[in-house]
């Protein structure tokens, strides 16, 4: 598979989430109507694939270092596809609910071994470009996905939405059959409970689990966006959905294009100096949006602070990435699920928190990534800044 084929089959692994979580939201009023039920209800679907997924994560890394990247990911793909499929024909909310879940932890696969993969590959600055371009292609999925789902709607059913989701788990399982095994045998471990137990060595990694922690605030903060982007514009400012769904792709867009830059500058510019003007952008654009919200600015202002703020997300998730696996090639299953566990359970606690005071009041929104944003940068200070420049990442073991 050349390099090309190997960063677009990467990218649409590590895509699945937000495919999974973002086409079918045009349908959801479609689907609040079949299935009659309270819209709280329905947002749980939302949440039952990103537990899902956070879970997932955790019991695959372990999983793929033990036994290589290829049958898990085979088994993984097979299973989201069923389980899409088993969320296409199904008739009442409680199965529904519970092939959400399945297509979670099924998708996470995908997720993790992605990661584990590109980090078998390559290393240094040739994983920071690796990583940069699957941020990329992944970044391009949650602007198509709810355009895509809104356009299967017009000619079908919402159950369309998901008989594409399934056929896309089809073409990632003959990908997998075809795709060669990365992981070295020696580098495999021992046994399935020696895998698992990486995760207590990676935790105590303080350097490691700084990342994962500074993973979980950032993005926190952006899920809080994404929550909250909505009521934002729709109900504070009033636009069209039309309009909104514009502004939304329009930063998406940002992010993707955000994304390509680590692998422009990568052996340019050092990982932890990128990340280290993004972290204080971050910071720097969340209290700017804060202040848009407290004064109520025009929206072209809000806008504005946002555009500083969200795009960051990219470049973060790559150098961050990058450095935290860079002593970690033997774990590096295990090492990915920890980050993306902890990067995806944030998700899933943010979103019922931005509505704390109601659909039409946006201080929650920005109180939460003001402080994930903050909280990042305390632990990118004590845990990462300093103990990297003491030469952490040239030790031995």
């Amino acid at each position: 598979m050349n390099s090309f084929k190997l960063t677009v089959f990467l990218g649409a692994l590590a895509a699945l989430a937000p495919l999974s979580t973002d086409m079918y939201l045009p349908a959801l009023p479609l689907m609040h109507g079949e299935f009659n039920i309270d819209a709280s209800i329905i947002q749980l679907t939302l949440t039952m694939t990103m537990v899902g997924m956070a879970i997932g994560q955790i019991i695959a890394g372990p999983i793929s270092d033990r036994y290589g990247r290829r049958m898990p990911l085979m088994i993984g793909m097979l299973s989201f596809a069923i389980s899409t499929f088993g969320c296409m024909v199904s008739e009442s909310i409680t199965i529904f609910l519970a092939f959400r879940f399945a297509q979670g932890l099924a998708g996470a696969f995908g997720v993790v071994i992605a990661r584990a993969i590109a980090r078998d590959l390559c290393s240094g600055v040739e994983l920071t470009k690796l990583f940069a371009m699957l941020m990329l292609v992944n970044g391009l999925a949650p602007i198509l996905s709810p355009v895509i789902g809104g356009q299967i709607i017009l000619f079908t059913e919402w159950r369309g939405i998901f008989c594409l989701l399934g056929i896309i788990g089809m073409i990632l399982l003959f990908a997998s059959i075809r795709f060669d095994e990365t992981l070295q045998d020696d580098l495999k471990a021992e046994n399935i409970s020696s895998s698992f137990k990486n995760f207590g060595y990676l935790m105590r990694d303080n350097y490691f689990f700084g990342h994962c922690l500074m993973q979980c605030f950032f993005f926190a903060s952006f899920f809080a966006y994404i929550s909250g982007s909505a009521f934002l514009f729709q109900n504070i400012y009033g636009v069209s959905p039309q309009i909104y769904s514009a502004i939304f792709g329009g930063i998406g867009a940002l992010i993707a294009l955000c994304g390509a830059l680590p692998a422009k500058l990568a052996g340019k510019i050092q990982d932890i100096k990128m990340l280290t003007f993004m972290i204080g952008q971050a910071f720097f654009g969340s209290i700017l949006f804060l202040l848009c919200i407290i004064f109520e600015v025009p929206m072209s202002w809000t806008l504005a602070a946002l555009v500083v703020t969200i795009p960051t997300v990219s470049i973060f998730g790559a150098t961050s990435f990058s450095l935290a696996m860079r002593k970690h090639g033997d774990k590096a299953g295990s090492a990915s699920a920890l980050i993306g566990f902890f990067s995806m359970i944030s998700g899933g606690i943010m979103a019922p928190l931005v509505e704390i005071n109601g659909s039409n009041d946006a201080l929650p929104m920005a109180v939460i990534m003001l402080i994930g944003y903050f909280l990042t940068l305390i632990c990118f200070l004590k845990m990462i800044y300093s103990k990297h420049h003491r030469g952490y990442l040239f030790m031995k073991k």
